[in-house]
């Protein structure tokens, strides 16, 4: 049995407080099955919490995964269905930086294009979405102190070169491995967006994404529905490989790519290509480009930052590279 076939027979089912199928709402936000267990675990959007809508809902959930399915039992989430003008504000527009692979520098990237963004007196925030291997406050040389909650409860995201950041590694003990499998991931990644107090005048939310194709993926293509993509790769076969590969989750997903990255391409002071490839660079580009019906917007070499541990100023060639990626997106 697989997520798909559960799905499949529950994604019927009425949730009486709209009159609609869970399947026609798009209610189902993680399917999840413990196989040690042999139990189901399902996080579902409802309209409204409590009362005889959920009672009757959970109830027909439990026969069909119990009774026609053969699990030995279920756990549910009910969530209140959420819109995500609430988070920041109905203008805000969310990128989601994201590769195939890891190393590429795409955690830079997307604190660049926020940087950038702000000297264009933007609004940003930023989702340090690498739940595995956040890296965002250390490149941005913040600490990782406890988090702050205001009175309705929510949490204060931390501000730092005109940036609003929030991150795994506000959540957990430094040095210590987040060993987490999909309903916790998912439920953390839920509370970025809706447990935060993100500022209402927000420009951006720029996700900085794990790498690969995995459950965070699709629990913030869930989550994001109207978000851009954009990809980050170094000129490196295997890289560009797991671009295209990830490119085409996105795409599946119902996600524009707004453009490609390449990074880390030459020596910023020798202009020497740092990767030797065995197909030519340019082919393979356009390749990505048409199958992915985007661009490369833009490419940076490998370079040290004078001013900072991993943000580059507009006196830097990487600065200035930014700055123009920066106006590219603005006047989208």
């Amino acid at each position: 049995m697989t997520t798909k076939q559960i799905r499949e027979k529950i994604e019927n089912l009425v949730d009486l407080s709209t009159n609609q199928t869970l399947k026609e709402t798009n209610a189902i936000k993680h399917i999840g099955i413990d196989n040690d267990k042999n139990i189901v675990i399902l996080i579902i959007d409802i309209h409204t919490l409590g009362g005889e809508a959920e009672a009757k809902l959970r109830r027909e959930l439990a026969k069909i995964i119990k009774l026609d399915l053969g699990f030995s039992g279920i756990r549910i989430q009910f969530e209140e269905a959420r819109n995500m003008h609430n988070v920041a504000g109905k203008n805000t527009k969310f990128i989601i930086v994201a590769s195939g692979k890891g190393g590429v520098g795409k955690s830079t990237v997307a604190i660049n294009l926020g940087y950038a963004l702000t000297k264009l007196n933007k609004k940003v925030g930023i989702v340090d979405a690498d739940i595995y291997g956040s890296s965002i406050p250390t490149l941005l040389e913040m600490p990782t102190n406890s988090i702050d909650v205001n009175e309705k409860n929510k949490i204060i995201p931390f501000n730092i070169y005109g940036m609003e950041v929030i991150s795994t590694s506000f959540f957990q003990e430094e040095g210590q491995p987040v060993l987490w499998r999909g309903s916790l991931l998912n439920s953390m990644l839920n509370n970025f967006f809706y447990q935060v107090e993100w500022s209402k005048n927000l420009d951006y939310i720029i996700i900085d994404m794990g790498p690969g194709t995995g459950d965070a993926l699709l629990d913030i293509c869930e989550i994001i529905k109207n978000g851009e993509v954009l990809l980050v790769t170094t000129p490196n076969i295997l890289s560009k490989d797991l671009t295209m590969k990830t490119g085409k989750a996105f795409l599946n997903t119902n996600h524009n790519i707004i453009g490609i990255i390449e990074n880390m391409a030459y020596n910023e002071n020798t202009k020497e290509k740092l990767w030797n490839e065995s197909t030519d660079k340019f082919t393979l580009l356009n390749s990505i480009e048409k199958e992915l019906n985007t661009e490369v917007l833009a490419t940076l070499p490998f370079a040290i930052a004078k001013h900072h541990l991993a943000l580059y100023e507009e006196d830097e060639e990487c600065g200035k590279i930014y700055k123009d990626i920066a106006l590219l997106i603005s006047i989208r």
